[in-house]
């Protein structure tokens, strides 16, 4: 069919924009098909409209009236005869992009990317408020994050909220005051104090934010960006307090936990 995705993006308003490069024009009747990878459900949309020979060709589609549910959605074309996956040549990743998306409130994320193959998928998932993690560190005894938080509804602004970020461990917690400005947050807490509140120094620790307007404490996660399986590809450096190792890492749903103790290893 002679077609390649050269820009592919999911707005604001959640419509797949595309941009393609093309042999020929498209069709009437041309359909973009989406094709689930685990149910194999389809939806359907028309595209093609008759017209001169074209080297370039743009099409909008609004992802919200499909009803796609959550999971991976591949990319096809369809004429006459049989569907062709559609190639891409896009990576489909902007990280400021990405912020401007999360900062509506949503209860569902799309996003377009190109598949290890080189082809155009949709990645959907259901989204809730979260503290996205930027950047963790130990200094001086504490342990530190920043982040940006996502799906709040929030305003990028100088606006700051009240907000304390809390440690818990079985029935232990630790708590520290933290500071939002906008969406962005950034908190540090002693980790002698983790370690006082555990006897025997063990155990996994779920970091959690809570902000002032929110319902809810954020759980602290790493979701937005194109990095999967941050468990075995994000790796934070470890400390020592008083002889005891501690050390951030990501769960296998890219949530951020706090390893204290030898031999530890998250869910």
């Amino acid at each position: 069919m002679g077609v390649v995705v050269t820009d592919a993006e999911v707005t604001l308003a959640d419509v797949l924009a595309l941009k393609m490069a093309i042999e020929e024009p498209l069709a009437a009747g041309t359909q973009l098909v989406l094709r689930h990878r685990g149910s194999g459900a389809e939806r359907r949309v028309m595209l093609g409209t008759p017209g001169r020979r074209a080297r370039e060709a743009s099409v909008a589609v609004s992802l919200g009236p499909l009803a796609l549910v959550p999971g991976r959605w591949d990319a096809y074309l369809q004429q006459d005869g049989p569907r062709t996956r559609m190639q891409s040549v896009d990576p489909g990743f902007s990280l400021d992009r990405l912020d401007a998306y999360a900062l509506d409130r949503r209860t569902m994320a799309y996003r377009a990317y190109r598949t290890r193959n080189g082809f155009l998928a949709i990645k959907i998932a259901e989204a809730e408020p979260v503290a996205d993690v930027r950047a963790v560190w130990f200094r001086e005894g504490r342990f530190e994050v920043t982040g940006l938080l996502a799906y709040t509804g929030f305003t990028d602004d100088d606006q700051h909220h009240t907000a304390r970020l809390s440690l818990r461990h079985s029935d232990a917690e630790v708590v520290a005051i933290a500071t939002v400005q906008g969406v962005r947050f950034h908190a540090a807490l002693s980790l002698c104090d983790v370690l006082a509140a555990t006897p025997d120094s063990q155990g996994i620790w779920e970091p959690s934010l809570e902000v002032e307007g929110l319902d809810a404490p954020l759980a602290l996660g790493a979701n937005l960006d194109d990095v999967e399986g941050k468990r075995r590809r994000v790796h934070y450096p470890a400390t020592r307090i008083d002889g005891v190792p501690i050390k951030p890492s990501f769960t296998a749903d890219d949530q951020l936990r706090l390893e204290v103790g030898p031999g530890m290893s998250a869910a």
